[in-house]
């Protein structure tokens, strides 16, 4: 993880880390107008030596003393001075409210006692260093009668503060929005490493081993209007499908393939979608195109062209009709649509057969180009049966749906049969992550972006 990384990911969610620190700013007022104050009452003390002559001399003359003065701050808190102070239910809580502390290089002590109630806690303070002095003076008399040799003087008495210590409604702020910030981001990253979905075209080819030959972007009608004939090709969806046709031309120079299967890891990826429009595309361009319904399970070209279903692959296959009378022709004279006719018992053995194979090598000899919509490749075999018997495979991937291991197991079912992954296809590509990741699947309409000179397949 870099900095670019970093900056990357702030600003795809930069309206969620927004939101985080609003809320957070907005929990740290609550918290802070909930939180009792608290006020702060310091008492200053020094600690002075007997000397020679019998008088109190300023303590910081004699080296030994200072060394000792931390002894006596620790007593300052310990039970049996509290216990002069307060009621002995009441030491713990009073010892939690004390802070003492040696100001380094003298034996001054400062004692600071926090309280809810400001007089009360300057009478605490004050009440500790007159009991803590007198303590001092007993524990440090040699005998009963004898001068003290360590003495407390109380140099600055407690005053009743007049402003509370905590909270401080800037500082919670602050810390709330250091906090909110930092779980925002942890969530985040945390959330960016364990999303294993794919989400950019170099993620894809790093799963499928294989290029990326187009990137479909989402439309919002789409799924009421999946085909790209509408605006006569005008839209980004048609630029895209058009410069999927024009890299399927760079494809394999001494072997380009004749025959395709359009396949995803799972249903619901595009894949019926982009084999129709990509059969489109190819015959826009002038290619004779005959689209397959190969999906003999759930084949869904018919709702997507508008065209009778009920008869086709499967009764071609077992020889019930002839080809020539299924095959239907669809908006430019060039593109061919044959059926998948009825649901049979038996797909993948009526997909593997040689029937299958000779009709694929009769339909190559026909046609430029064969286009075969197959069912998804994990949960069922035909899309890789298809694959054994055509010239090349297209796997469609979708755009934060199709997992990292998805596209992996796919690409190994398809080697497992020896097939040839000529590229894939990342679809519905929302536009927020083509502007982030520069995909940019162009916007250049019009006559001059559709005028492409047909390259035949065979050459």
């Amino acid at each position: 993880m870099d900095l670019l990384y970093f900056l990357r990911l702030a600003r795809k969610n930069w309206l969620l880390l927004v939101l985080s620190l609003i809320l957070s700013v907005g929990v740290a007022l609550v918290v802070t107008a909930n939180t009792p104050p608290k006020y702060a009452a310091t008492i200053t003390m020094l600690f002075s030596s007997h000397d020679k002559k019998g008088a109190f001399s300023p303590a910081y003359q004699v080296s030994s003393l200072a060394q000792g003065a931390q002894s006596y701050a620790n007593l300052l808190t310990s039970r049996r001075t509290l216990s002069q102070v307060t009621k002995p239910e009441d030491v713990e809580r009073l010892r939690d409210s004390i802070t003492a502390e040696i100001v380094p290089g003298t034996v001054i002590l400062r004692a600071m006692v926090t309280d809810s109630d400001p007089a009360r806690a300057a009478a605490l303070a004050n009440a500790l260093g007159t009991r803590f002095a007198r303590m001092i003076e007993q524990i440090e008399r040699p005998t009963p009668t004898s001068r003290p040799t360590v003495k407390v003087t109380i140099v600055d008495a407690a005053e009743v503060p007049k402003a509370p210590v905590s909270p401080v409604p800037l500082l919670n702020v602050l810390v709330g929005m250091l906090i909110g910030l930092v779980v925002a981001v942890s969530s985040l990253i945390l959330r960016d490493r364990l999303d294993t979905t794919v989400k950019t075209s170099a993620a894809l080819q790093e799963a499928s081993g294989s290029s990326t030959l187009g990137i479909i972007g989402y439309e919002r009608d789409a799924r009421r209007h999946p085909l790209i004939v509408r605006r006569k090709g005008h839209s980004s969806r048609a630029e895209a499908f058009r410069s999927l046709r024009t890299n399927l031309q760079f494809i394999g120079v001494d072997r380009k393939p004749r025959s395709l299967v359009v396949t995803s890891c799972l249903p619901n990826e595009g894949k019926s979608s982009t084999s129709s429009n990509l059969a489109i595309a190819l015959a826009q361009a002038g290619w004779r195109v005959l689209l397959v319904d190969g999906d003999l399970r759930r084949p869904r070209l018919p709702d997507y062209l508008g065209i009778e279903g009920g008869v086709g692959l499967t009764d071609v296959l077992i020889g019930r009709v002839r080809l020539e009378s299924v095959v239907q022709s669809w908006g430019d004279p060039s593109l061919f649509v044959l059926p998948s006719g009825q649901i049979p018992p038996n797909p993948s053995e009526l997909l593997g057969s040689d029937g299958m194979r000779q009709l694929l090598a009769d339909l190559v000899a026909d046609y430029d180009i064969v286009i075969i919509d197959a069912p998804p490749l994990l949960p069922v075999t035909d899309a890789a049966t298809l694959s054994a018997l055509c010239d090349g495979t297209i796997l469609v991937a979708r755009y934060g749906r199709t997992r990292h291991e998805h596209v992996v197991r796919g690409i190994e079912l398809l080697a497992s049969v020896s097939a040839r992954v000529v590229g894939t296809v990342l679809n519905f590509v929302p536009a927020k992550a083509s502007r982030y990741d520069g995909y940019g699947y162009g916007y250049g309409y019009g006559p001059a972006a559709q005028a492409e000179v047909k390259t035949p397949v065979g050459v």
